[in-house]
């Protein structure tokens, strides 16, 4: 376990690289006089004050949730499978400033207003007054410009001597008055540091009543809220995934200077989760540099190539490379500019690249093998290994279920000749695991992995021949004509799932643990000496059938697998006589 504190909080030091030169550097943006005049204020206003936050926020799924191109592909797709019965349900948790603005769902990101790429942002949480429950993913945020209150979880004592000190502080607490603009006093909102308070997002049943969001309902049973341990807890914390406390750091510092006590409690605005982004680099992360151009700019530029680097430039006006460019990037000035950009956003990646892992890691446990059988040459091997949930609060996985996340076991046998002899959990040539789903078993290319073990929850429906089968969507393709997602004709609670519709649920309840066994058969064991057994649990977002179903490009696809991480992989050498 490797506490994120311990790396010298690296996420908010490059983010400190990025723009926070001097304090109030985020402020200078050019947009951000256009945002200091809407009732929309955007997180570049908070930057200013909060640059720790602002930076934890700008790389967390909460930053991503609009701007991610698979939630648009998937969004669009099942709205059209759908005949459009879904509307915004999906973007009144996604883009939710936006869908209150009042854009069309089927608007672009890069035609939408500059708030809407913001997704989750500051005032997403912090200007919501009411207390919400269990909504389906619908709540109001206040709309008020920058200088109007907050809601929050202190009771804004530390800002009293900003409001009553603002020449010394250089703020503007009036409108038309010189300096930063800040908000009011915060305003006390006693559901903000609940469970409660993620529920409404994070809790949802799309229209036949089948659940999409199951968070809540496995946290309000599991030991964690039996113990008053919070969502917030595990990740807001000092630790991913852990209730072990939270850092410190001052509330605020307003240009320059630190306001409030600097070992003030600090909630983590990563959000660590399992998540993670595939968007072009220059998109995301946030980054208010990254406004100097539009996204439509930003897909123009080939950042998985040398554009931008100073060395390859060079190369470039020697004639010793040849490259086209788009207008937009037609100069060596805009290449590195947009470069720099890049290479700062990719620092910020890694980072969560590593706080993934740790909040994988601290959530399970995997102990083995433990071997069945004699460990003889020309004999069946039989072994298992023990997969434990370690965390308190809800399923491994969680989140959204159905089609993602994917969290699967991979085990190899090296022989004693060091050649692979036999694997579970081995991908096709997509990425795709072997099971019913990858295209290349369909196409009868590789083997159906039938020792798989796999805790994707699926989709199931019934269809008009046959039992129910395992479906990307809860869309009854075959059952209509035009296929369209209503309610159901009775209540659902008569029959505790929707008519033709059930989920299939793998997942490990909290701290519960559950036996992957294997089985090697005796022709793969014809050698005597020292065989290594290789394990690691496999995490993706996104299955590539999935994606390919609702039409991600080639890009999309590659960066799922380059995201794709390795969970407590490990080796064991055992001798076969």
């Amino acid at each position: 376990m490797r506490i994120i504190k311990e790396r010298g909080w690296g996420l908010f030091l490059a983010g400190a690289l990025l723009v926070c030169a001097s304090i109030s550097q985020a402020v200078e943006d050019p947009h951000a006089a256009v945002y200091a005049e809407t009732n929309y204020p955007s997180a570049i206003e908070c930057a200013s004050c909060h640059p720790k936050v602002f930076w934890e926020w700008a790389v967390s799924n909460h930053a991503y949730s609009s701007i991610s191109p698979m939630f648009h592909k998937f969004e669009q797709a099942l709205n059209v499978f759908a005949s459009g019965t879904i509307g915004t349900f999906c973007v009144r948790c996604h883009q939710q400033v936006a869908t209150q603005m009042g854009e069309p769902r089927e608007k672009a990101l890069w035609e939408r207003s500059d708030i809407s790429r913001e997704g989750v942002t500051c005032i997403t949480c912090h200007r919501v007054s009411a207390e919400f429950g269990k909504v389906n993913g619908e709540r109001h945020i206040d709309p008020a410009p920058l200088r109007a209150p907050v809601y929050g979880a202190g009771t804004g004592k530390a800002i009293e001597q900003v409001l009553t000190n603002a020449e010394k502080y250089e703020v503007s607490v009036a409108e038309g008055e010189d300096g930063t603009p800040i908000h009011s006093k915060p305003i006390k909102h006693e559901q903000i540091s609940k469970s409660e308070f993620c529920v409404s997002c994070h809790q949802v049943a799309v229209h036949p009543g089948i659940k999409l969001e199951v968070v809540w309902e496995q946290y309000r049973n599991a030991p964690a809220s039996k113990e008053g341990i919070t969502c917030q807890d595990c990740h807001m914390g000092s630790v991913p995934g852990e209730p072990y406390g939270y850092d410190t750091w001052p509330i605020a510092v307003v240009n320059g200077q630190i306001v409030g006590d600097p070992s003030a409690k600090h909630s983590n605005h990563l959000f660590y989760g399992p998540g993670y982004p595939i968007a072009h680099p220059g998109i995301f992360p946030f980054n208010p540099k990254g406004l100097n151009w539009s996204i439509d700019e930003w897909l123009k530029f080939d950042y998985r190539s040398d554009w931008g680097e100073p060395d390859w430039e060079d190369l470039l006006e020697k004639g010793k490379v040849e490259a086209e460019f788009p207008e937009i990037w037609s100069t060596r000035k805009a290449r590195e500019e947009a470069r720099y950009v890049i290479s700062l956003n990719l620092k910020l990646l890694e980072d969560k690249r590593q706080s993934r892992i740790e909040v994988m890691e601290n959530s399970m446990r995997i102990d083995g093998p433990f071997f069945k059988s004699k460990l003889k040459v020309n004999e069946p091997l039989k072994f298992s290994y023990k997969i434990t949930n370690k965390d308190k609060g809800h399923n491994l996985p969680s989140g959204s279920l159905g089609a993602q996340p994917e969290l699967w076991f991979n085990v190899v046998l090296i022989d004693p000749d060091g050649e692979r002899v036999w694997e579970s959990g081995y991908v096709d040539k997509y990425g795709d695991m072997a099971d019913i789903h990858s295209l290349e078993v369909a196409a009868g290319n590789i083997e159906y992995d039938s020792q798989l073990f796999n805790l994707q929850t699926k989709f199931l429906t019934t269809n008009v021949k046959g039992t129910d089968r395992e479906m990307y969507l809860p869309v009854n393709f075959d059952i209509d004509q035009i296929p369209h997602i209503r309610p159901a004709g009775v209540p659902t609670s008569v029959i505790n799932h929707p008519p033709f519709i059930r989920m299939e649920g793998r997942s490990l309840p909290p701290l519960a643990h559950r036996m992957a066994k294997y089985k090697i058969p005796k022709e793969k064991i014809s050698k005597p000496g020292k065989y290594v057994l290789q394990s690691r649990f496999r995490s993706r977002a996104e299955p590539i059938y999935f994606m390919k179903f609702v039409g991600a490009t080639e890009d999309m696809e590659r960066s799922i697998n380059e995201w794709m991480v390795d969970i407590h992989p490990n080796a064991v050498e055992f001798e076969i006589q």
